[in-house]
C-alpha cells in the first residue's frame, strides 16, 4: 500500500484561535506532521477542519485522543469541524466519539467559541 498524504495546513484567521485544514487520511504512516502541528499550538482553542478526511486508522484516532488530552490537562479546547460520516462512524465504534465537541463547519465551531 503506497503511502498517502496528509496536509495540515494552518489556516487561522486571528490570534487567539488555531483553525487547522487536514486534506487525507490520518494513517499511522503520515500523523506526524498532525501531531507536529497540534503539539506546537498554544492557543486556548484548536479547531480541526476534516472535512477533506476521508478516514481514519487506529494509529489517527490515538493523535486525535492525545491531542484531546493534552488540552483538556490544560483547560484549552479542541473541536472537531466538518467530519465524515466515515470518520464519525469510527468514532463510534472505538468509543472515543465521546471526548470531542462536533461542528458541521468551521464557523460553527468558531461561533460556539466566542
Amino acid at each position: 500500500m503506497p503511502q498517502e498524504p496528509l496536509k495540515v495546513e494552518d489556516v487561522t484567521p486571528a490570534p487567539g484561535r488555531c483553525i487547522l485544514r487536514l486534506n487525507g487520511p490520518i494513517l499511522i504512516s503520515n500523523f506526524f506532521e498532525f501531531q507536529t502541528a497540534v503539539r506546537a499550538d498554544s492557543s486556548r482553542d484548536l479547531i480541526l477542519d476534516l472535512t477533506r478526511v476521508p478516514y481514519i486508522d487506529s494509529a489517527g484516532m490515538g493523535a486525535l485522543v492525545g491531542a484531546y488530552v493534552t488540552r483538556q490537562k490544560d483547560g484549552r479546547r479542541l473541536a472537531l469541524a466538518g467530519v465524515t460520516e466515515r470518520v464519525r462512524n469510527a468514532m463510534q465504534v472505538t468509543r472515543v466519539e465521546q471526548f470531542f465537541q462536533f461542528y458541521d463547519t468551521v464557523e460553527a465551531a468558531q461561533s460556539s467559541a466566542a
